[in-house]
């Protein structure tokens, strides 16, 4: 049985603050965590987390080896530690992504915060909604929306904030980069943790601007920078070093001993399109290229020429019914007799219809912002929209265009024949003949990037050998058959932990539950749009259809990642159509397949290729800007050939090597430190579920049956607010018994359980414990059987730069010999005998002499390492004050370098001329050189009035408190 003082012991390592270093302090997020353990994993976030008194540091392994995972751990630990106020700034794209990885893998609850969700909670007082979310959840948010609440996050003493894709930041030292110098001054003095795959991409300097966005004190200013590491050509060695300190970056050659990862393979479905659909495309492309159109809305042009340009390559009843909605927006504008509305209406209510990218309205709400300040263009000239006209030319003008457009969508309904869809049949039968070649399962999700061509596929489909077999997936995912599979599910899942109660997220698990299945009843092939290339994992499906193709690079490898990922067991095969009567169409699945290498390989497209494009959107443009402007095959070839060459300059190898050089790991023993970190970190989840196990028995006893073989319970007589039923222990990647409750640390009858035992009664007593029922060998222990003695276990508490916590036993026989900690902590491994016997007797002085001996050596070794950290920190902000001071002195070198050039040149003065214009320009530079003496003295003092300021606030953050408490003394017995 477990006894109280098990009890109370195993409850408070599960809830102590663990010193830095060791896998101890990443116990609770890890043990927390449904993952599996990945040894590099948690080098990264103990690295992340090692020095308390760093502003940050630089997460930068390559892809595919999860840095997101790794920033969960620490997210979580925080978490764990009641260190709440945590903030997530990335993408707009990613930011699902995160909320879904932190809720279903570290059961951290998030909220993803943007201008609409704050608005609803106030009138107004952004800062008070804000606090309102912060200690409640995980906050997630935009780089856009956090540049805009600098002085709002600049109010919030954030104990992380992590920065996913921190390569688009690289930047943030200019003033001109204003997302990033408004990000750097809101998170000021907080703890950072930057994540890249692409620290440095094309300069040096690069890895200059990440690192003052950590902290401004990590080198001295760009001056500096540029003159110690990057004019001299010398240095890579000091500069090595000094990242070292804040940047970590893992290979995938690292880690192959402990990831397999699978092959892409890539295949090609092409279709020819008959006559008439030719002839709609080639009408249609022919309307979007006039420069003059009411159709297309003037301040909305760019992003409605996009759209249609996708929807008229999806499907023709995805751009029929696009063109219905802008015929209604041409016929309201004629019943309220205007020539023009800013069209931002049509372009949201395209968006919503066809379920597309909300990038594309961020990305154009940020364009905005940017030219508020343009000045107001000058009247269009005559026969353009915007001139003076009158109202008649007006109304003729917009009611030959409703023509125009009621033409083409007459044509697209009567088309007979669907090229594409009849060559979705011949990939579907392509691709799940490889899937049988690879013994993969017989499942495909199918991309496509319009709503209705989604559905229109569905029926297609259905009418042709694939009914019963497919499922939907959308923003809104409201299809009558995903209700139906929602509500079957709801039933299913009934009073488990499967069910979170929001609508919107248990739709999305029902959906992908519904395609995971393989017993028959589920479903072949999900169709979805472009929502289920984020936050989505579908590693159990093998074959990706992109049915359309987008041409955002970035937004293809999000769509693969979904399936070739981490844990995928076969090789992924993804098939792209080719519209071969589409020479444009070609040349971007070129581009996509050769030079980002998207579709090859075991990563395919890797950050290195990503990164290097400045932003998927500006691709997109690039790639619109052809489609618009080309009217023949000759300039269409010739445009894209230019754009090949422009990323053949961005993709170019020529920084790799000092990337290597500076961020590559050469210790010979990365793998036995990593083999090491695992070995750790599976050791100390053995413990912690041995002890959460036995603090759940002692505080549920009578209130619950427990299955041990399977750590599970059923619980009858729950504590308030916590519901009956069957949990279970949630313990690495898979939880076996789905419909139980999964049971973790921060679930509310674990933390019930924990405090439980925290305040367990514990007066001094015998304890007998039964080795019998170990169920091990222990040697340790096995020599003290028939033995009896005494025990006591203190708690000692540290606080200085951080709080730190040790639970020290001291023990002793009755012949008086000392017992180890070690072997204290193996006793009270051992199961009781019995219920423990209150004893009167006093605990021996030696007992408590011991114990205080303990105390006073764990704070001498607590003080060590501070003293450490201490002089890290010191010793950064000396060389902080050395690069200063080197930018100071750069300025006057390079004056008399000039004065020295001068005097050389006034000997060799032929004229008088000559000799009197040197010698003013010399005069000038020797007032000069005096001014900049006088200034580094100046200086000096400055640099070094700060660095003296900034290594005391340090020194005031040494002084430590320590306070300790005896927990429990016992008497104890082996038998």
């Amino acid at each position: 049985m477990i006894s109280a003082y098990h009890a109370k012991y195993y409850a408070r390592e599960l809830t102590r603050r663990h010193a830095v270093g060791g896998v101890d302090r990443l116990s609770q997020s890890l043990f927390d965590a449904s993952v599996d353990l990945n040894p590099h994993q948690i080098d990264a976030a103990l690295f992340a987390l090692k020095n308390p008194l760093q502003e940050g540091v630089l997460l930068a392994d390559e892809v595919g080896l999860g840095k997101t995972i790794e920033a969960s751990l620490v997210v979580c630990q925080y978490w764990a530690e009641r260190r709440r106020r945590l903030l997530i700034i990335c993408p707009a794209s990613l930011r699902k992504q995160w909320a879904q990885e932190l809720n279903d893998k570290f059961a951290v609850p998030t909220i993803v915060v943007d201008a609409i969700s704050l608005r609803k909670q106030s009138a107004g007082d952004m800062l008070a909604s804000l606090q309102r979310q912060v200690g409640k959840a995980v906050v997630i948010m935009s780089y856009q929306f956090a540049a805009k609440l600098e002085a709002e996050l600049r109010a919030v003493p954030w104990d992380v904030v992590v920065v996913d894709e921190a390569h688009k930041l690289r930047n943030a030292h200019r003033t001109s980069n204003r997302t990033g110098q408004a990000l750097k001054r809101a998170l000021q003095g907080r703890k950072k943790l930057l994540l890249t795959a692409t620290p440095l991409q094309n300069s040096l300097i690069e890895l200059y601007g990440l690192s003052t966005l950590i902290d401004e004190h990590l080198f001295g200013d760009e001056t500096a920078f540029r003159k110690q590491y990057m004019n001299s050509g010398m240095g890579l060695d000091e500069l090595r070093e000094r990242l070292a300190s804040f940047a970590k970056r893992t290979l995938r050659r690292d880690v192959l001993e402990y990831i397999k990862y699978t092959e892409r393979k890539a295949l090609t479905q092409p279709f020819n399109p008959t006559e008439d659909e030719q002839a709609l495309y080639e009408r249609i492309s022919a309307f979007l290229q006039k420069e003059d159109s009411y159709a297309l809305p003037k301040q909305q042009r760019h992003l409605t020429v996009l759209i249609l340009r996708k929807l008229l390559a999806s499907s023709s009843h995805a751009v029929a019914a696009t063109l219905v909605t802008i015929r209604e927006r041409l016929q309201g504008l004629l019943a309220e007799d205007k020539a023009e509305d800013d069209g931002r209406q049509l372009v949201e209510q395209l968006i919503a219809e066809d379920d597309l990218e909300q990038d594309y309205l961020e990305e154009d709400a940020s364009e905005a912002e940017e030219n508020a300040e343009v000045p107001t263009p000058a009247p269009a000239e005559e026969g353009k929209p915007g001139a003076a006209k009158d109202a008649h030319a007006i109304r003729t003008a917009i009611t030959t265009e409703i023509a125009e457009l009621n033409a083409f969508v007459d044509a697209a309904r009567a088309l007979k024949t669907d090229t594409k869809a009849q060559a979705l049949l011949k990939a579907l039968d392509l691709g799940f003949g490889k899937m049988a070649e690879l013994r993969a399962p017989r499942k495909a999700i199918i991309f496509t990037e319009s709503k209705r061509t989604q559905e229109y596929l569905h029926r297609f489909l259905a009418a042709n050998g694939h009914a019963g077999k497919l499922v939907l997936f959308s923003g809104t995912n409201n299809h009558e058959e995903s209700t139906v599979i929602y509500q079957r599910w709801l039933e299913e899942y009934k009073g488990t932990d499967r069910v979170t109660g929001s609508p919107q997220v248990d739709r999305r698990t029902a959906l992908i539950d519904h395609f995971r299945k393989d017993d028959g009843t589920g479903a072949e092939i999900m169709i979805a749009t472009e929502a289920a290339a984020e936050g989505v994992n579908l590693q159990f499906c093998a074959l990706i259809i992109n049915y359309d193709l987008p041409w955002n690079p970035q937004r293809v490898e999000q769509r693969i990642g979904r399936c070739h990922r981490y844990g995928q067991r076969f090789d992924v095969v993804v098939i792209n159509f080719l519209n071969t009567r589409n020479q444009a169409d070609q040349r971007v699945l070129e581009l996509l397949t050769e030079k980002f290498q998207l579709f090859s390989g075991v990563f395919g497209a890797s950050d290195e290729v990503l990164g290097r494009i400045e932003g998927g959107l500006d691709f997109e443009k690039r790639i619109l800007q052809i489609y618009d402007t080309c009217r023949h095959a000759e300039e269409i070839e010739a445009a894209f050939n230019v754009l090949q060459t422009e990323l053949e300059e961005a993709i170019a190898d020529r920084i790799k090597d000092t990337q290597s050089q500076l961020l590559e790991n050469f210790d010979e023993d990365v793998h036995d430190r990593l083999k090491l970190r695992l070995q750790d970190a599976e050791a100390r989840l053995d413990k912690l579920g041995r002890w959460f196990w036995g603090v759940t028995c002692f505080a549920l006893d009578g209130r619950a049956r427990f299955d041990e073989q399977s750590y599970a319970f059923s619980l009858n007589t729950p504590p308030t607010g916590i519901a009956t039923g069957r949990y279970q222990l949630i313990r690495g990647a898979a939880q076996p018994d789905m419909l139980a409750h999964a049971y973790r640390l921060s679930h509310p009858l674990g933390e019930w359980s924990i405090g439980a035992s925290l305040n367990a009664a514990t007066p001094v007593a015998t304890l007998n414990l039964d080795y019998g029922k170990y169920g091990a060998r222990a040697s340790l222990i096995e020599r003290l059987r028939g033995m009896s003695g005494w025990l006591t276990l203190a708690r000692l508490e540290v606080t200085a730069f951080e709080t730190t916590e040790a639970l020290l036993f001291s023990g002793l026989t009755d012949d008086g010999q000392v017992l180890d900690q070690e072997t204290c902590e193996k006793l009270m491994a051992l199961p009781a005998a019995g219920k423990p016997t209150p004893l009167s007797t006093t605990v021996p002085e030696a007992l408590l002499a011991n114990s205080q001996r303990a105390i006073a050596a764990t704070i001498t070794q607590v003080l060590e390492t501070n003293q450490r950290l201490f002089n890290e920190e010191r010793d950064k902000l000396e060389r902080w004050a050395d690069d200063k001071l080197l930018a100071a002195e750069e300025a006057l070198k390079n004056t008399k370098a000039r004065i020295a050039q001068l005097k050389r040149d006034a000997r060799k003065a032929v004229t008088l001329q000559e000799q009197d214009s040197i010698q003013r320009d010399l005069s000038e530079l020797e007032r000069k050189q005096r001014r900049l003496r006088q200034e580094i003295f100046t200086v000096e003092d400055e640099i070094i009035a700060k660095r003296d300021e900034l290594i005391a606030s340090l020194q005031r953050r040494l002084q430590e408190k320590t306070s300790h408490e005896t927990l429990f003394s016992v008497r104890w017995q082996v038998t």
